[in-house]
């Protein structure tokens, strides 16, 4: 058996992809900055991924920014405003961020940055008015994760955004995990910066963008060749970079009906899972989650299991799923994200999360939920 059910971590690059990329590493190897034929080619082959990864959240390709992944894509967004202030201002994200936006923040904490971390209620989802009381006038940035990658909640983006915009305060999605699985439309969205990684939507690892609502000041991460019009030196990753728009064109070609295919999936596992003694659901519901996504903590006084146990118990019968939980110097950590959820520490040490993708059949899914029926309840 293998049934590969950690689509959130990753996705396998789609056989189209790895074509494309195989091909430009082959016959468009030259460098975009050089004038030459050689650096032309690479330079179209660039500029074409772009508009294709700006058509898939419908955004203005000026303003897709290619990086190494979502980890710098957050990064930039975050360091790009902050950087511009001589004395430290003010911050707001929410509680259940993304490491890569939550590492950063504390460093600028650490820095005299004052932050304002927003709630979350027990689905994981922020309250707009929340978000209203806490803006300051000093308050510089917004960042709050479009869909959470551990419990799939997705947030009020829009109503969000709209209370940054009348407050003319920057706002920044870390939208990773929303990325080819919702429409995103970033011509009525009030976004100003967006987080996106390829290896979620079947291209390669290794690549990713910021989108910068475009005559956005930003000051680069990295500095040197000033590719990227100024805003991310370095030579562009041309094969990675191509293979990130065919994904994102396919992705957009697909959104429809696979986000269809897959909710319908992912309510048949949950409905068969809900009742399952101790396991309990996390994140919101149905229309509200990310359509690929189901989660649950598992908590029995019969059954001493955390969530690694049951991750490892399910990858020895050839099904890959992942826990919230994590192992740090010999101990192990309970899911911060359901802490601040109000789940109980034994609970938050159980949690699994279980997201499909393309190639995930309704066979797939039967044989999931009976093994993890019997080894939960045996």
């Amino acid at each position: 058996m293998s049934i590969y059910l950690d689509y959130a971590a990753t996705t396998p690059t789609r056989p189209e992809v790895i074509a494309l990329i195989t091909q430009v590493l082959e016959q468009q190897w030259g460098n975009p900055s050089s004038l030459h034929n050689w650096g032309e080619r690479s330079t179209m082959t660039v500029e074409r991924a772009r508009l294709r990864v700006a058509d898939l959240i419908n955004g203005d390709p000026e303003g897709i920014i290619f990086t190494s992944g979502g980890t710098e894509s957050n990064n930039l967004a975050l360091w790009g405003i902050t950087r511009q202030y001589s004395q430290p201002q003010h911050l707001i994200i929410s509680a259940v961020e993304h490491s890569a936006i939550a590492q950063p923040v504390k460093i600028l904490k650490e820095m005299g940055w004052a932050v304002t971390e927003l709630p979350v209620d027990r689905y994981g989802s922020v309250n707009p008015q929340d978000l209203k009381l806490a803006i300051q006038a000093n308050t510089v940035l917004v960042s709050v994760i479009y869909a959470q990658n551990e419990v799939g909640t997705v947030q009020p983006i829009a109503e969000l955004g709209k209370i940054c915009r009348d407050a003319n305060v920057l706002f920044h999605t870390d939208a990773v995990q929303a990325i080819g699985r919702m429409d995103i439309d970033l011509a009525t969205l009030p976004v100003d910066l967006l987080s996106i990684s390829s290896h979620k939507i079947y291209g390669g690892q290794g690549v990713g963008a910021l989108y910068a609502r475009p005559n956005l000041k930003l000051m680069p991460l990295i500095l040197g060749g000033g590719q990227e019009r100024g805003r991310r030196s370095g030579t562009e990753s041309v094969a990675a970079i191509a293979g990130f728009g065919l994904a994102a064109e396919l992705a957009k070609s697909e959104i429809g009906t696979e986000s269809l295919r897959l909710r319908a999936l992912s309510d048949r596992l949950f409905t068969e899972l809900k009742d399952i003694p101790s396991l309990v659901p996390t994140g919101a519901t149905h229309n509200l989650r990310l359509p690929n996504h189901i989660s649950f903590c598992y908590e029995s006084c019969a059954h001493a299991m955390d969530g690694r146990r049951i991750v490892r118990e399910m990858n020895a019968i050839g099904i890959g799923i992942s826990a919230g939980s994590a192992c740090s110097s010999g101990a192990l950590v309970p899911s911060s994200t359901l802490l601040v959820m109000g789940f109980n520490q034994a609970q938050a040490l159980g949690s699994i999360r279980i997201t499909m993708g393309l190639q995930t059949t309704p066979t797939d899914i039967e044989l999931t939920i009976s093994a993890l029926k019997k080894i939960l309840t045996t």
